[in-house]
């Protein structure tokens, strides 16, 4: 019989990425309704035991194979799919981040279940059915999804639910597996990885994110962009009309073709808001536009608008909080 809740968890160099905590966070709600636990996959090893449990897991699984070392479709898959027969979860959950969104639709076609991606709301209903909330047609409206397989699948998008912290941490118990995975049908494998210099706030979880789009007219003046998040300690982005400029990199891209982020606070410098662009970051909390064309698309989503040159506005605004940050 089918019981209790899976959360994969997701590490980047041994640090638990915080789109999973609070995917871990989301699962304990849904368990707690359900009065089932929560188990949380961890691949390879895990050091974030006490994270995890004050997140509300009740049970970490961690998966040990030498296939394992990197991320890899099928053997991740493989690797979850094991755990999934051991353990007959009533329900899965992942972050709807690039690894979350390759990795559990493919799951999903291996336990022949539905799937409900890039979630903005979850809840228990008709006694233990999972309802999904998720956006769709670039966020214009949303769809209300109920899976009728067994187990249900369900990606959260990041910095949507809230994680748990500050409470006592739940006695969890650690149990090491090794999936059983086949060499011969891995046919993909990373050989190297090339880390670029990043950003101090990963895009996708930051809390405040600020973007340039055409109207910051050349790779020259993004460091200016850049400086502006800075003292607000958040992260930069961009729209794809500056990415297939060659002005900045696609990692910062906001959109449809690029992230979806959820910030608390989304500034959208020089950025006109095609519809492209909203659907990447039409569910932040709070957006700030700053545009001199008075009838651009993006004032229609902004909650504060300024019209203006983004070149006396963006360096006057960071002045001003750098000040206000000193007194």
């Amino acid at each position: 019989m089918a019981e209790g809740v899976l959360v994969f968890v997701e590490e980047r160099q041994g640090v638990v990425r915080k789109a999973s905590l609070e995917s871990v966070s989301a699962a304990r709600e849904i368990a707690d309704a359900l009065e089932e636990t929560v188990t949380a996959l961890c691949i390879g090893s895990s050091n974030a035991a006490l994270q995890l449990a004050r997140c509300g897991a009740d049970r970490i699984l961690i998966a040990q194979h030498n296939l394992l070392g990197t991320y890899s479709t099928e053997a991740y898959t493989t690797a979850l799919a094991d755990a999934a027969e051991r353990l007959s979860p009533r329900i899965i959950l992942g972050a709807a981040t690039s690894m979350g969104r390759d990795l559990l639709p493919r799951l999903a076609a291996r336990l022949r279940s539905g799937l409900a991606q890039d979630c903005t709301g979850i809840r228990i209903v008709e006694g233990e059915r999972l309802e999904c909330t998720r956006p769709i047609y670039a966020g214009k409206a949303l769809a209300t999804v109920r899976p009728l397989t067994v187990p249900a699948l369900a990606t959260l998008r990041p910095n949507v639910f809230p994680m748990r912290s500050g409470e006592q941490a739940r006695e969890v118990t650690t149990e090491e597996f090794t999936p059983c995975i086949d060499a011969g049908r891995v046919r993909a494998r990373v050989v190297a990885t090339e880390a670029r210099a990043g950003q101090k706030v990963e895009l996708t979880e930051a809390a405040i994110i600020v973007s340039g789009g055409r109207g910051v007219k050349g790779p020259e003046n993004f460091p200016m962009i850049q400086k502006l998040a800075d003292v607000l300690s958040g992260a930069m982005g961009a729209s794809r009309a500056a990415v297939d400029a060659g002005w900045i990199d696609h990692q910062h891209q906001v959109g449809q073709t690029g992230k979806t982020v959820s910030p608390t606070l989304y500034i959208a410098c020089g950025i006109s808001g095609a519809v492209q662009h909203l659907a990447g970051m039409s569910s932040s909390k709070y957006v700030v536009a700053i545009n001199k064309d008075p009838e651009a698309p993006i004032f229609k989503i902004a909650d504060y608008g300024i019209v203006g040159d983004i070149f006396e506005v963006v360096p006057a605004l960071t002045e001003a909080i750098v000040r206000l940050r000193s007194q």
